[in-house]
């Protein structure tokens, strides 16, 4: 019997996507993403991700710390946070699509370890040609195509929890994680995958 094989992260993005996301606008989107540059992009620009399909990696490994994190029975029974699978996979696969067509390749130069010499090398920069912030940006972008949950809109719009935004919004984001609960898990989520899956450039 042959192996099958691998899935892509494409592949694995793809497939969570069209069994768990299922409302009107959701094909629309896909074919977005897919037209973009989602598949390919980086993360950031110097920190977790900051390679070719980071971004990709990154949502992909948000879904799967959300999941595990819903999935515990002090979530759901002490904390009362059950949500459905649908949107669980809509706000962790798409909580970064403000990242696409965002970044660009540009050169600079740089000294190789090994002969000493100075060579162009190439390196992500920000371009950014929708400055309507994170979150909220992402946000704005599925809007275009699909209707958000006002839990599933206040989640991706504050993920970056208290990492975001100036000191006088703290409160806020505060009121946000008890009123939308659903808000703190994806924060909670998105900081173990970037901090202990992804980590920095070293």
């Amino acid at each position: 019997m042959k192996n099958e094989p691998k899935l892509t992260d494409k592949d694995d993005f793809i497939k969570i996507y069209n069994e768990k996301i299922t409302r009107d606008g959701a094909d629309k989107l896909l074919e977005f993403l897919e037209k973009s540059d989602f598949f390919t992009a980086p993360a950031s620009t110097r920190y977790h991700g900051a390679y070719e399909g980071g971004l990709l990696r990154h949502s992909l490994n948000v879904y799967e710390c959300l999941v595990e994190y819903l999935a515990r029975e002090r979530v759901r029974e002490k904390y009362g946070l059950n949500v459905s699978e649908e949107t669980a996979a809509i706000v962790a696969l798409l909580h970064d699509i403000c990242k696409v067509n965002f970044y660009t390749v540009s050169m600079r130069n740089a000294k190789n370890e090994q002969t000493g010499q100075w060579e162009k090398v190439p390196y992500y920069t920000i371009n950014d040609r929708l400055p309507y912030g994170h979150g909220e940006k992402s946000v704005y972008m599925i809007s275009g195509f699909m209707r958000l949950s006002r839990e599933e809109a206040m989640a991706i719009r504050w993920h970056m929890g208290f990492s975001y935004g100036a000191v006088e919004e703290r409160n806020t984001i505060g009121r946000a994680f008890e009123t939308y609960p659903l808000a703190f898990a994806l924060s909670v989520a998105d900081m173990e995958a970037s901090y202990f899956l992804e980590g920095s450039e070293k």
